[in-house]
């Protein structure tokens, strides 16, 4: 790993690694939860994973506090949260996992550059060719799409949508390291992506649609891949730049997909096979 990397630092990146085992689960969940709208599976993962790390942080005795300023300001991280979200789940009934998982995961470039912007962190540039190889390891491994229709463009559009929002919540995350303890930052900001999906779960209510294997799913959803993945990459880009936890996390693609074939059966190609091996050799040119 990076050599001038603190211990701290180092922990940043092995706690990224243990979200992104968490991150994998979320493609599968979200499907399994088909014929509920894109609104009401962000609003129930949002809410679940608030109640989540609520429960969490009961059991350590330590309440999460708020002043008289703070509802303003986690509306609008509130809502940044919503809609990385909503785009990543909408995305999914548009395309497959993988083109989802793909596009969303351009979000690297995003947060390198809104990180050197607005927190004042560059990285090594000999560390942006790292970068260029996760992202070219990621279009191999989703394979090139010789044919575009009106369909996959949406799902292209809501995925680069997520991507941007995926950078912003990412560096507003490390900005707030010192303003709020991680379990207070994580509980507002879910609870308030939560409010900000309620008016559109609401509209789009499916009744019949929630059947045990939906609920579970959603359940799940919001514990495992939110509640501990989300909450553990917001405590590793505490510790260590955003960059370089972003790219670890880019490997959720590389677990959907697997999952994915597992679990769905949608079989990945020999192309992304190779693809994630490419996306590794990127993450360790970067962490080297």
């Amino acid at each position: 790993m990076v050599p001038s990397m603190q211990p701290s630092e180092r922990r940043g990146l092995w706690l990224a690694v243990i979200a992104v085992s968490f991150f994998s689960t979320s493609p599968v969940l979200m499907i399994w939860a088909d014929p509920l709208s894109p609104y009401e599976k962000t609003f129930w993962r949002m809410v679940v994973g608030a109640a989540s790390v609520l429960g969490i942080a009961l059991l350590q005795g330590s309440l999460p506090r708020y002043n008289h300023a703070d509802p303003l300001r986690f509306l609008q991280y509130g809502l940044v949260t919503a809609v990385h979200f909503l785009g990543y789940i909408a995305a999914l009934n548009f395309t497959s996992i993988a083109h989802a998982l793909t596009i969303t995961y351009t979000s690297p470039i995003f947060v390198t550059l809104f990180s050197a912007i607005y927190l004042r962190e560059p990285i090594a540039p000999r560390k942006y060719l790292g970068i260029l190889v996760v992202l070219v390891g990621i279009a191999v491994l989703v394979g090139f799409q010789p044919a575009l229709d009106s369909t996959m463009l949406i799902g292209d559009g809501l995925a680069l949508v997520s991507a941007i929002t995926f950078g912003i919540y990412s560096v507003i995350g490390r900005a707030q390291r010192t303003t709020y303890p991680l379990l207070t930052y994580a509980f507002a900001t879910y609870g308030m992506a939560g409010i900000w999906m309620l008016p559109a779960a609401l509209f789009t209510w499916t009744p019949s649609g929630y059947g045990l294997r939906q609920m579970l799913s959603l359940v799940l959803s919001g514990a495992v891949p939110l509640g501990l993945g989300h909450t553990l990459y917001n405590a590793a880009i505490r510790r260590t730049h955003a960059t370089y936890v972003n790219l670890i996390a880019t490997q959720e693609v590389t677990g959907g997909v697997l999952l994915g074939m597992l679990i769905l059966g949608q079989m990945p190609s020999l192309n992304s096979l190779i693809g994630a091996v490419i996306t590794l050799v990127g993450i360790v040119i970067v962490l080297l």
